[in-house]
């Protein structure tokens, strides 16, 4: 044990002397101390900067598997490469971070800075413990800087999730109260707290609704309120500017003010830039055949009732649909920005459905060379949550529908959505999609939401998430089926009336496009004909008791003497 409590301490010691690191070039060392600093509104807004490096980089989200789409890096979620023995997320430096402002912001002597950044530092407290949770589910809970000799509380077992999240809720609350009301994409301000509640809050209760974990109802009425909230308070509105608004959204150097609440900046000028446009094409993602059954025709119909949906070709299948999939997907009369002539798919992507969201131009497609900003929150996300909240609970109204999913809609373009007839008939593909989904009078638009959420977020860093939260986990075992061909020959990927692509058994001849040779270049679900098969010799597999959450590091298990318990299902070699 004084092994353990020694490591501890230079753990520890290492964390304060890293905290200090930042503040060395504006005080002398020896006269750096919690007494001398946090006195000036700059000084609480530097130390709390950091914290800002904890959302999701856009090099990392835009290569995020799930259901919806694959590259030529599965993770290890997808692989079932997860171990207790390299489990790297168990890192705690920044809550330490957190907490040591929280303990001494009381030096500030504006009392208005003080407010704001008590706000911003409980605000990053929530966001910190919600990624625990979500990942680990019991986590110990700490709101006080621990020393070498806090015995008790080093050691100390993973706390109920249920106090955690709870804590996270009054972590927010106390932050929308303090944050400032005023716009701002750059930092945290009480709409971005809002709009956090309404997703951490939705995780928590759909988690505990369909794990069986219980009080969900609780964490879903508050993932409702906050996104009321927002929605009739926060005065954003979507972004519906020219003739292709969601595209534009996500290709743009700089976020959209209407509808980006908070923001990650990329920028040329400031050489901070990310590779999600390089990923895309250098990695071969591609979205799923499963993924784009989700949307629906343009006039509000259901893809399945076309006949002949199963076996239909690219450009007959990518005709007449939501107009968020051409701006979504690689589809004929794609034309990337600053080009003059359209793009045609050539199967480049692994099952020939390429991504263009986060596309610019050809100039940013290099490793390390894309601009464009990332939206981390967005009002169409709000708008979800509430609509999605709500149907859980079972109190959805059609206005709710109307001042959430149907607004929605409208900016793409699309019908309205009917409560009443999405209950009264609810879509058969999408059931054999999510076949955990709650069964009852309201099974038909929780759907119809879920088909929402596919469409509207794709590549956001989310969906993995909805999937675990949806105890849907088997559906990433599922083979990542892409274009269908009904056999070798000479296809036309644009409907220009000119083949463009060729699939052969043995000799490609003259053909002077891309070819494939089928088994080989390219794998077809039935042998010569059927959907390509994306990375075919994988083998996938899930545990539902084990896999909705990640292990405990067996090191840190070790480092407490067993006080840390594992996750069900995991097994670390340990005998406590």
């Amino acid at each position: 044990m004084k092994t353990y409590k020694f490591l501890i301490a230079i753990i520890l010691s290492a964390l304060v002397t890293s905290c200090a690191d930042d503040l060395l070039d504006r005080f002398p060392e020896d006269t750096l101390s919690p007494e001398t600093y946090f006195k000036q509104s700059s000084e609480l807004e530097l130390w709390l900067n950091r914290c800002y490096s904890m959302f999701d980089d856009l090099t990392d989200v835009a290569a995020t598997n799930a259901d919806d789409d694959i590259d030529n890096t599965p993770g290890d979620l997808i692989m079932g490469q997860r171990l207790p023995s390299t489990e790297s997320g168990w890192n705690w430096q920044m809550l330490r971070h957190i907490n040591f402002y929280l303990q001494n912001s009381g030096n500030c002597e504006d009392a208005s800075a003080k407010k704001q950044y008590d706000g911003v530092a409980r605000f990053f407290r929530a966001y910190f413990y919600f990624v625990k949770v979500r990942r680990y589910g019991d986590v110990p809970w700490y709101n006080q800087v621990l020393n070498s000799e806090d015995d008790e509380l080093l050691y100390k077992a993973r706390d109920d999730r249920g106090l955690v999240m709870d804590s996270v809720m009054a972590d927010l609350d106390k932050a929308i109260e303090l944050l400032p009301t005023k716009k701002d994409q750059l930092h945290v301000t009480k709409w971005t707290a809002l709009a956090f509640k309404s997703r951490a809050a939705l995780y928590e209760g759909t988690f505990r609704k369909y794990h069986g974990l219980g009080n969900s109802e609780k964490y879903l009425q508050q993932s409702a309120d906050a996104a009321y909230n927002f929605i009739k308070n926060g005065g954003y509105k979507l972004y519906t500017k020219g003739t292709t608004p969601y595209r534009d959204m996500f290709n743009s150097d700089d976020a959209v003010s209407e509808e980006v609440i908070l923001t990650r900046i990329y920028s040329a000028a400031a050489k901070v830039f990310n590779s999600a446009q390089f990923n895309i094409s250098n990695d071969k993602l591609g979205f799923t055949r499963r993924f784009m059954n989700h949307y629906l025709m343009n006039d509000g119909t259901r893809f399945i009732d076309q006949e002949g949906w199963e076996t239909m070709q690219f450009v007959e299948e990518t005709k007449n649909r939501d107009p968020r999939m051409a701006q979504t997907v690689l589809t004929p009369g794609y034309i990337q920005v600053g080009s003059s002539s359209s793009t045609v798919n050539t199967l480049t992507s692994l099952t020939g459905y390429q991504p263009i969201k986060y596309v610019a131009s050809s100039a940013y497609g290099g490793s390390n060379k894309g601009v464009c900003d990332y939206p981390l929150f967005r009002a169409a996300e709000v708008m979800l949550n509430y609509a999605e909240a709500k149907a859980e609970l079972g109190t959805l109204t059609q206005n709710d529908l109307d001042i959430s999913i149907n607004v929605i809609r409208s900016r793409a373009g699309m019908p309205n959505l009917s409560l009443s007839d999405a209950n009264a008939n609810p879509d058969a593909l999408l059931l054999t999609y999510y076949p955990n989904v709650t069964k009852g009078s309201n099974t038909g638009v929780i759907l119809e939401i879920r088909r929402e959420r596919t469409v509207e977020m794709p590549m956001e860093g989310l969906r993995h998430w909805d999937i675990l939260r949806w105890k849907e986990g088997k559906q990433f075992t599922n083979k990542f089926y892409g274009c269908y061909f009904p056999g070798e020959g000479e296809y036309d990927m644009d409907g220009d009336g000119t083949a463009d692509v060729k699939l052969y058994s043995t000799s490609k001849g003259s053909f002077s496009g891309s070819s494939y040779k089928i088994g080989t270049d390219i794998v077809l679900s039935e042998g010569t004909k059927g959907y390509v098969v994306a990375l075919p010799k994988i083998s996938l597999s899930w545990d539902e008791t084990r896999d909705y959450l990640w292990p405990i590091p067996a090191s840190e298990r070790v480092l407490t003497g067993g006080i840390l318990s594992q996750n069900p299902g995991w097994d670390d070699g340990l005998s406590f």
